[in-house]
C-alpha cells in the first residue's frame, strides 16, 4: 500500500499528460512556398483565425504571403504578395485587435502596417497604411501591445526599441541606451505594462517602457554565447531559453522580484538551434520549437516546485524553418484542440494540431477557460497616458464568432495643433456624439470617393481614346 502511495506522489496528476500532436493531411498543407532563407531567428510565420502569413524569398526587396486559412494545397507562383519593403522582411505580427491588420519589420530599417482585404489579396500590395521610420539599422522584432489598440513595438539592430502609436504614425517612446548589443527578443507582460528583453550581452531585462526604467535584470542568465529568448508568464514570472557554457540547451524560470538565482533550470540537449518559446496562459503550457529541430517539446508550468514539468515531445522527420502559433480563439474547441502550430518547411507550411483526448463531445470548460478576445481594453492615448488594462476575455463555449470587420485608420496629427486629437475611430461613443470629428471624417471619405470616381472616369476616357486609335489602325490594315 505504501508503495502505491509513493507511486501516486511520483506520477503527477495533470489533465495535459496525454496531449498529443498530429500533423494534418497533405491536402490541408500550404504547398510550393519558397520560405525565406534570410539568417534571422524570428518565427517567419504569423497566424490568426482568418489568415496565415509567411515570409518568403523575394528578389529585389522583401515580401510575405498572406493566405486565407482555407486556401490550402499548392500555392501558385503568381499568387499576390505584400511587397512594399525594399529589403528582406525579418519579422511579421498580426494585430491582436484586428484580424486584417499586420505589421512587418525589414532590413530596409522601416516598419510597415498593412490592411489585408476581407477575403485576402487579389493583387499584390505595395502601399502600406503607414510607414514607421526611425530605426537606423534593420528592424528584426515586431510585436503589438496585448491590450491597447494601435500600440506597436519594434526593436532594431541599432539596439533601440521604439513604441509607436500606429493610429497616428508617431514614435511615442524610444528606449535608446538600455541595450549595449543586439536585442534577441522582446515580449509584453499580460496587461502590457512591462516588457522583457533578451540581449546578446547575456542579460535579461524587465523594463517599464513608459517610465523608461529597468525594473529588474539578470546578467549571464544563460552562460552560453548562442541566442536567448525571454517571455513573460501570466503570473509575472519570466521564462527563458538559452545555452549553458557547455552548449547544452536550457529552460529557466525567474521571479522578477529576485533574479539572483533562477527558480529552476532544465537542461535538455546539445542541439544548436535557438529555442522559440510559445506560451498559452490559459493552460500554462509552454511549447518549445527549436529552429532547425524536427520536434516540439512541451512543458506545464505550475506554482509548486519544481515548477516546470516536462509533458511530451512531438517529433517529425523534417526540420522546421519557422513556426506560427494560432491564438486560442482560432482553435476548434469541438475537437479538444488546445494549440495549433504552422510549421514551415523549405517549400511548404504544415499545420500541426495539439489535442487533449476526451471521450465526451460536450464543451470541456476545464480546457477552455475564458481567453483573450479581439477587443482592446484601452485606446493608444490612454495607455501612453499611463493607464493599464487587463485583456478583455471571451468564452469559447460556442466557438469563436468573427466580429464585424473593422477598418484601421491612420490619422496624421497636425504638429501645429497643440491639442491632442484622438483617432475618431478609436474614440468612445460619448466623445463621438459630442465632437464634430465624425462629420470631418465623412467629408474626407466623400472627398476620397469623389477622387476615386474622377480617376475612374479619366481611366475610362483614356481607354476609349485608345480603343478608337486601335480601331483606326485596324481599319487601315484591313484596307
Amino acid at each position: 500500500m505504501a508503495a502505491n502511495n509513493d507511486m501516486r506522489r511520483v506520477v503527477r496528476q495533470s489533465k495535459f499528460r496525454h496531449v498529443f500532436g498530429q500533423a494534418v493531411k497533405n491536402d490541408q498543407c500550404y504547398d510550393d512556398i519558397r520560405v525565406s532563407r534570410v539568417t534571422w531567428d524570428s518565427s517567419f510565420c504569423a497566424v490568426n483565425p482568418k489568415f496565415v502569413a509567411l515570409i518568403i524569398e523575394a528578389s529585389g526587396g522583401g515580401a510575405f504571403l498572406v493566405l486565407p486559412l482555407h486556401k490550402t494545397g499548392r500555392i501558385d507562383k503568381a499568387y499576390p504578395t505584400v511587397c512594399g519593403h525594399t529589403g528582406p522582411v525579418l519579422d511579421i505580427d498580426w494585430c491582436p485587435h484586428n484580424d486584417h491588420v499586420i505589421a512587418s519589420g525589414s532590413e530596409d530599417c522601416t516598419v510597415m502596417v498593412w490592411q489585408i482585404p476581407e477575403n485576402g489579396l487579389v493583387t499584390s500590395m505595395s502601399e502600406p497604411l503607414v510607414v514607421l521610420e526611425g530605426h537606423s539599422k534593420r528592424v528584426g522584432i515586431i510585436t503589438w501591445h496585448p491590450t491597447a489598440r494601435n500600440v506597436l513595438l519594434s526593436a532594431g539592430c541599432d539596439n533601440q526599441i521604439y513604441i509607436w502609436n500606429a493610429g497616428t504614425g508617431e514614435a511615442m517612446i524610444r528606449l535608446e541606451d538600455m541595450h549595449p548589443d543586439v536585442i534577441f527578443n522582446v515580449t509584453w507582460n499580460r496587461n502590457g505594462s512591462l516588457i522583457c528583453t533578451a540581449c546578446k550581452d547575456k542579460t535579461i531585462r524587465v523594463i517599464d517602457p513608459r517610465k523608461e526604467a529597468i525594473v529588474a535584470e539578470k546578467e549571464k542568465a544563460h552562460e552560453g554565447a548562442r541566442p536567448m529568448r525571454a517571455i513573460f508568464l501570466a503570473d509575472g514570472n519570466v521564462l527563458t531559453t538559452g545555452f549553458s557554457r557547455m552548449s547544452e540547451r536550457q529552460l529557466a524560470l525567474w521571479n522578477t522580484d529576485n533574479m539572483e538565482e533562477p527558480m529552476t533550470v532544465n537542461e535538455m540537449d546539445t542541439s544548436n538551434g535557438v529555442l522559440l518559446p510559445f506560451y498559452d496562459p490559459d493552460t500554462s503550457i509552454v511549447y518549445l520549437c527549436g529552429k532547425g529541430d524536427s520536434s516540439i517539446r512541451y512543458f506545464e508550468i505550475t506554482d509548486e516546485a519544481p515548477y516546470v514539468h516536462f509533458l511530451s515531445t512531438f517529433a517529425t522527420k523534417e526540420p522546421q524553418r519557422g513556426m506560427g502559433y494560432m491564438p486560442k480563439r482560432g482553435l476548434d474547441v469541438n475537437k479538444c484542440e488546445i494549440a495549433r502550430f504552422y510549421k514551415l518547411h523549405e517549400r511548404k507550411c504544415e499545420p500541426i494540431v495539439m489535442t487533449v483526448p476526451r471521450k465526451s463531445d460536450l464543451f470541456q470548460d476545464d480546457l477552455y477557460p475564458d481567453t483573450s478576445g479581439p477587443d482592446a481594453a484601452l485606446e493608444a492615448e490612454e495607455w501612453f497616458d499611463g493607464k493599464n488594462g487587463d485583456p478583455i476575455l471571451i468564452s469559447l463555449k460556442n466557438g469563436y464568432v468573427q466580429g464585424k470587420h473593422r477598418e484601421f485608420k491612420v490619422v496624421k496629427k497636425n504638429i501645429l495643433d497643440s491639442k491632442v486629437t484622438k483617432n475618431s475611430e478609436n474614440s468612445s461613443p460619448a466623445n463621438k456624439s459630442a465632437s464634430s470629428t465624425p462629420l470631418i471624417k465623412s467629408e474626407a471619405k466623400l472627398e476620397e470617393i469623389l477622387k476615386e470616381i474622377k480617376s475612374l472616369k479619366d481611366l475610362v476616357s483614356s481607354q476609349e481614346k485608345r480603343i478608337i486609335k486601335l480601331e483606326d489602325q485596324m481599319s487601315k490594315i484591313a484596307i
